[in-house]
């Protein structure tokens, strides 16, 4: 540098390089930290390779092209063992060399490059992208028992997902527990609540990943909060588990999660209607009259859920005798009328002599004990009891045989609470033990799968007991949970802010692989307003589990008890969903095969679309593929929202609205703002009362002109048995192909016929200047008029009757082959 060189250093600059001098590679021992040091030894196992560093043992193992997980202890790693994870590593084409600093394994997908000194690992996609790194002089480390990985935050990178979360869609500079907690009357931004799913998904560069940590003890993820270096995610105890999920898009990322941790069941038809609870109904007479009361006011319902008021003083497998004398003949007179019953069950088993549950329950040597053999008592709503251990073979295959009691009285659906386990006092000791499936454990590592493994026990007793396909739902639960069960969001508050969380919460739990999930419709604990009842149930028309539901001692929340103009919006928005069925029921099967979600966050579809996390839009959901919901709070009389690139159709009016467009809208009390994609396909059928009522024969198939290619998937089968594993199915393919000017009907595949003998076929957003032909014949479509809603016209506050709102539409109605049908445009 010469004499009148001169050098500017920013003091930003100053406090970088010093802080790079302060990185100490190796913590002294008094700090207790532990890192793993450098690496010593690299050698060939199955699926990957094992590392020996200075003070670790590691596995990079390649679960598939596009799925790594890394593997860590301090010790020799033991036994591979996981609730969660289901999927076996599959053989894969994978390489690995090393040089002097560096080993870099890789697949067809990803490499994975591993730092020697000290041991840091990175992932990057094949043309070299950096995708997701440890910071080196973190990396991954231990303090006690406790272990932790840091990763170096990207420019503008993103996370979202984390199971049922509350917060904003983008989960940058926040920090989350898992620990499954009875949160009831949970505040809209508390955490931890009921259920953990240690998964998210990262977003920067047009580039996207999946983190999952696979790990049961109390967790902690960390995406930059308090920080501007790292995200991180470590458990209290256990392995750092972790698999690495590298795909181009979000929807593929949820694809690969869930054939890790699996997919939902196909849930029965009934599931998927609307539900009427209350906590609680009895007598048996009060549950005749509610059920009678939707039929008379022409309400559609499919099921009513009996809380714990049912039970004899609370105690499990009984049935009240003053209160449900003949509850099996009960069951029949609302399987007469077209509903399905659910019932409550807690894990508690009552401590009381003469209790056959507890007897036997006794005798079997199913509950949790303390170290010195004693069982673990805590009081719940029946009194002091104790607990089947559901992580032992043992305890499930006992309670397997207790939902037989539930199957022999008529029962069709169960409903998992308190499972977090829950008790008065909220605190559970940590010194219970656990059998954990012979690897042993105490509540610190077994209390977030206990909810998953009750789930499971009353899923597979029901297979075994019920005749059809059951309803199972559960509180709480950990990765895997979409596998027995759905879930619902618990104990929520009939406020705004917990409408709209609920709508957040629900969509986070579709991001992390669970696709049945619901809330309480009208909150739980307090009493909604007249329109904030209207609007929620306007929004649950539009959520997988639809089920309206309020606490002891608040008003009553049936949708006639709130006027005579909220049941009115109720039978619009309810009936409504009824139509829908046949989208509904498909994309349920769709999530069976895929596991992506029947209510979708737009950050499946439209990732690095910048717009779609902004406060104002965060809440804005896909049903299904094609159905754009904007959901605002009561009180508003305009929105703000957002419409993602495209072409989309007012679901009500067919009016065309652009994409990539910000608007504000003006919101009507009677109805939710919903809105079709350009290119899609929207089947409906008739109304029915219930899913146990057969439609009419025709399938109404919506048709919305658009510019994209598209296929839909639809699917129809008995809505009940095991028969569609065999065969007994009625599946065909949807194609909306622009370039081609047509839209194909594929052939059907699967044995079974369609329901439906005829197809109208409704072209929204063609012209008259549109000519069609079918099977290479010209066909006429006739003018026709769409109205989803009825107007509420003598509730207009003017006095003057609005007019029906619709859409005027082009449609013909064809025979229902099953071979291809291709309908061409000109």
């Amino acid at each position: 540098m010469g004499q009148n060189s001169m050098v500017v250093t920013t003091e930003a600059q100053n406090i970088s390089s010093l802080k790079k001098e302060q990185v100490p590679h190796a913590i002294p021992a008094p700090y207790g930290l532990l890192t793993p040091g450098k690496v010593e030894k690299v050698k060939q196992v199955e699926h990957g390779i094992a590392i020996k560093t200075t003070n670790s043992y590691v596995e990079i193992l390649a679960y598939s092209p596009t799925v790594i997980r890394v593997r860590m202890d301090k010790k020799v790693l033991g036994k591979d063992f996981s609730y969660a994870v289901v999927e076996k590593p599959q053989s894969v084409k994978t390489a690995w060399e090393q040089s002097g600093d560096q080993i870099v394994f890789s697949t067809d997908s990803v490499e994975v490059k591993i730092n020697k000194d000290p041991f840091a690992v990175a992932f990057y996609s094949k043309d070299g992208k950096l995708i997701n790194e440890d910071i080196a002089s973190m990396g991954t480390s231990w303090i006690g028992e406790q272990v932790t990985t840091y990763k170096k935050l990207q420019p503008e990178e993103r996370f979202i997902g984390l199971g049922e979360k509350t917060g904003n869609l983008d989960r940058k500079g926040t920090g989350y527990v898992n620990w499954n907690n009875d949160s009831y009357g949970y505040g809209a931004n508390e955490d931890p609540i009921y259920s953990s799913i240690p998964f998210y998904i990262g977003l920067h560069d047009q580039l996207c990943y999946g983190i999952f940590m696979d790990n049961t003890f109390k967790s902690d993820f960390n995406f930059g909060a308090s920080n501007n270096r790292f995200s991180s995610f470590g458990a209290d105890g256990g392995e750092m588990n972790y698999y690495f999920i590298y795909r181009k898009t979000v929807a593929d990322i949820i694809t690969d999660y869930t054939a890790l941790t699996g997919r939902m069941a196909l849930p029965p038809l009934w599931s998927l209607g609307y539900q009427q609870n209350r906590y609680s109904y009895y007598p048996d007479t009060e549950v005749i009259r509610i059920a009678k009361t939707l039929r008379e006011k022409k309400i559609p319902a499919d099921g009513i859920t009996l809380d714990i008021h049912y039970m004899e003083k609370y105690k499990l497998f009984t049935w009240d005798k003053k209160r449900f004398p003949q509850p099996a003949e009960m069951n029949k007179e609302l399987e007469a009328m077209g509903f399905k019953t659910t019932v409550i069950v807690d894990p508690g088993i009552k401590v009381e002599n003469g209790y056959p549950a507890y007897e036997d329950g006794t005798q079997k040597d199913v509950f949790i004990k303390y170290p010195d053999g004693q069982p673990f008592t805590a009081e719940v709503w029946p009194g002091w009891c104790n607990f089947p251990d559901f992580t032992s073979e043992k305890g499930r295959d006992w309670w397997e045989e207790k939902v037989k009691f539930l199957a022999n009285t008529g029962v069709d659906g169960i409903w998992n609470d308190m499972n977090e386990i829950a008790s008065w006092g909220n605190k559970m000791p940590f010194n219970v033990l656990f059998d954990y499936d012979g690897q042993g454990a105490t509540t610190i590592g077994a209390h977030n799968v206990y909810a998953l493994q009750m789930a499971r026990a009353s899923y597979e007793g029901a297979k075994k007991s019920f005749n059809e396909r059951p309803f199972i739902l559960t509180r709480a639960g950990y990765a895997g949970l979409q596998r027995y069960t759905a879930i619902w969001t618990g104990d929520n508050r009939a406020e705004d802010d917990h409408m709209i969380a609920g709508v957040r919460l629900l969509n986070s739990l579709g991001l992390s692989g669970v696709a049945f999930t619901g809330m309480d419709i009208g909150g739980f604990t307090g009493n909604p307003s007249i329109p904030l009842y209207a609007r929620w149930i306007q929004i649950g028309a539009f959520t997988p589990y639809f089920r309206g539901h309020t606490a002891v001692n608040t008003k009553s929340a049936e949708p006639w008890t709130f006027g005579e103009e909220v049941t009115e919006i109720a039978r619009n928005f309810i009936g409504l969903r009824y139509r829908l069925m046949p989208y509904i029921y498909s994309n349920f099967y769709n999530a069976t095969q895929n596991g992506l979600p029947v209510m979708r966050s737009l950050a499946i579809d439209y990732s690095f679309d910048n717009k779609i996390y902004d406060t104002r839009y965060q809440n804005e959901y896909l049903f299904g593929p094609d159905m754009l919901v904007l959901p605002f709070e009561s009180k508003e009389q305009f929105g703000e929202a957002y419409f993602p690139k495209g072409i989309w159709y007012d679901l009500y009016t067919g009016a065309v609205q652009n994409g990539n467009e910000e608007k504000i809208i003006k919101l009507a009390y009677n109805k939710l703002p919903v809105y079709v994609k350009g290119s899609s396909f929207i089947p409906m059928q008739s109304l029915v009362q219930s899913t146990q009522q057969l439609p009419k024969d025709t399938l109404v198939l919506n048709i919305y002109k658009g510019h994209t290619d598209n296929t839909y998937s639809y699917y129809e089968d008995d809505g009940k048995s095991y028969n569609y594993q065999s065969g007994d199915y009625y599946q065909r393919d949807f194609v909306y192909d622009p370039a081609n000017n047509r839209i194909i009907l594929k052939k059907k595949t699967g044995n079974r016929a369609s329901l439906f003998k005829n197809i109208k076929l409704v072209m929204h957003g063609f012209g008259q200047q549109e000519h069609f032909s079918i099977g290479g014949h010209e066909v006429s479509f006739k003018k026709d008029f769409v109205a989803l809603l009825t107007p509420i016209s003598k509730f207009d506050p003017q006095g003057v009757a609005n007019p029906l709102e619709g859409e005027d539409v082009l449609s013909h109605v064809i025979k229902n082959s099953d071979d291809e049908i291709v309908i061409s445009i000109q």
